[in-house]
C-alpha cells in the first residue's frame, strides 16, 4: 500500500477539537473499528486498509478523526484511494462506502470540512464518498407481487424511509454535493441497490421458513442430488475464474477483473484477518459446477461474487452455496447478510430481473443505500479538471 501523507493544519484541530483529522496507522485503524465504538458504525470490507493492497493502480492513505488521531484516539476513520489524472500532478479522492463516520451527527460539517481542506492540500481535485445509511427498503414479499411491464423500484412505495439516509442526503446537497448518477443508479462504482438478509434474532429454522418454496425444493433437490458444498483456499480460484468466465458470457455482462485481481483480493483479506475472505465450492459427481466468495467484517457478512457453470443446473448448485453461507453467516453471530448488488427493474421479461427474482427468494429485501455523492474541490482549475475527467471515465 502506498501512501501520501500530509499534516492536518493546526487550524483544523482548533476549530473542530472533537474531530481533528490526520494519518493514522493501519494498526491503530483497526484497532478503531474492532472497539464498540468503531464497530457500532458498521464499516464495511471496501473500508478495510486491507482494501488498499486490492486496488491495484491507486495510492492510498489512511486518515482518522478524533481529540488526537496520531495517539490513536479516534471518533471515526477513512480509507481513501487516490487516482492521479493521467499528465497532471492532481487526483481524482474516492471513499468507496466511507468514510466510516458518525452520520447521525448533526454537524456533518465537522467531519466533513476538515476532510476537504485536508486533501485539497494533497492535490486532490475532487473527491467522491459513499455515506452509509440506508435510504429507502422494500420487503421481498412487497415486491414479488408488484412487478410488471416496465415497473422499477422507484414506482413502488418503499416498506420503510430511513429518516437518518434522508437527512443526510438534505445536508449533502445543501452544501453542494451531487448524488452521482442523481436518481437514477448510472455513475455510482458501488451498486445503489443491495439485498440484504437480516440475521439477528433469528434462529436457523426461522432462515429456513424465510425462503420461499421454491427456493426450499431448490436445496432439498440438490442435497438428493448429493450436490456438496465445501469451503476451499486460494489454490481453487483459477477454477472459480473459470466459472466466472463462463457467467459473464452467458448472463452478457462483463466484470473486467483478471484472476491476479482475486488473488491478491483473497492473500490481502486473509492476511488482515485470516478467513475474513472465503471460497466456497458447489461440486457433483466430482466436478465443481459452482463457486461464490463470502466476505466478513463485524457483524456483518457479504456473498461478494458467484459464479456457475452451464450444465447440470438442474441440480440446484447455486441454491446450495446459499443456503450453506447463510447458515455459516447465521453461526458466526453475524446481524446482516448482505447479498451485493441488485437490479432497479421489476419487469419480468427484461433480462436484469433474473437476479432480483432469484434474491427474492431467500426472504430478505432490498434497501437502496445513500449512493454516491461528489463535488470539485473548488478553484476554476478543479472545475475543469473535474470536467474533463468525468470525460476521460466515460471513454474509458
Amino acid at each position: 500500500m502506498s501512501a501520501l501523507l500530509v499534516p492536518p493544519g493546526r487550524e483544523h484541530r482548533e476549530r473542530y477539537p472533537d474531530h481533528a483529522l490526520g494519518p493514522v496507522t493501519a494498526e491503530a485503524y483497526r484497532a478503531f473499528l474492532a472497539s464498540p465504538a468503531g464497530a457500532a458504525l458498521g464499516a464495511g470490507f471496501l473500508q478495510c486498509p486491507s482494501w488498499a493492497d486490492v486496488k491495484d493502480g491507486w495510492h492510498a492513505r489512511l486518515i482518522g478523526w478524533g481529540p488526537d488521531p496520531e495517539a490513536g484516539e479516534l471518533t471515526g476513520v477513512a480509507l481513501v484511494l487516490l487516482r492521479q489524472f493521467p499528465g497532471t500532478r492532481k487526483y481524482f479522492a474516492y471513499l468507496p462506502e466511507g468514510p466510516v463516520a458518525d452520520w447521525r451527527d448533526p454537524d456533518i460539517d465537522g467531519w466533513l470540512t476538515p476532510l476537504l481542506d485536508h486533501l485539497r492540500r494533497e492535490g486532490a481535485f475532487a473527491v467522491r464518498i459513499g455515506p452509509s445509511p440506508a435510504y429507502r427498503r422494500w420487503n421481498a414479499d412487497l415486491l414479488k407481487s408488484l412487478t410488471g411491464p416496465g415497473r422499477r423500484l422507484a414506482d413502488v412505495l418503499a416498506s420503510e424511509v430511513d429518516p437518518l439516509g434522508t437527512a443526510v442526503a438534505e445536508r449533502l446537497r445543501a452544501r453542494g454535493w451531487r448524488r452521482c448518477g442523481g436518481d437514477g443508479t448510472d455513475g455510482d462504482a458501488q451498486p445503489r441497490h443491495v439485498f440484504q438478509v437480516p440475521l439477528a434474532g433469528r434462529t436457523p429454522e426461522e432462515l429456513w421458513g424465510g425462503l420461499n418454496q421454491e427456493w426450499r425444493r431448490n436445496v432439498r433437490r440438490a442435497r438428493k442430488e448429493g450436490v456438496e458444498v465445501v469451503v476451499a483456499g486460494a489454490a481453487e480460484l483459477p477454477e472459480f475464474y473459470r466459472l466466472l468466465r463462463v457467467t459473464e458470457e452467458r448472463d452478457g455482462f462483463r466484470l473486467g477483473r483478471s484472476l491476479a485481481y482475486y488473488e491478491r483480493q483473497y492473500a490481502a483479506l486473509n492476511a488482515e484477518e485470516p478467513g475474513r475472505m472465503k471460497l466456497y465450492l458447489a461440486r457433483h459427481r466430482g466436478e465443481t459446477l459452482a463457486a461464490h466468495t463470502m466476505i466478513t467484517v463485524g457483524g456483518r457478512v457479504w456473498y461478494q461474487t458467484g459464479a456457475s457453470a452451464d450444465h447440470r443446473r438442474e441440480v440446484r448448485p447455486s441454491n446450495a452455496l446459499q443456503w450453506r453461507m447463510l447458515r455459516d453467516a447465521h453461526a458466526v453471530g453475524a446481524a446482516v447478510y448482505d447479498m451485493r448488488g441488485v437490479p432497479s427493474t421489476l419487469d419480468p421479461d427484461e433480462r436484469a430481473y433474473g437476479l432480483l427474482r432469484w434474491k427474492l427468494g431467500t426472504g430478505g429485501q432490498v434497501v437502496e443505500t445513500s449512493g454516491e455523492w461528489e463535488r470539485p474541490l473548488g478553484g476554476t482549475a478543479n472545475q475543469t479538471l473535474y470536467r474533463a475527467f468525468q470525460a476521460y471515465l466515460n471513454r474509458r
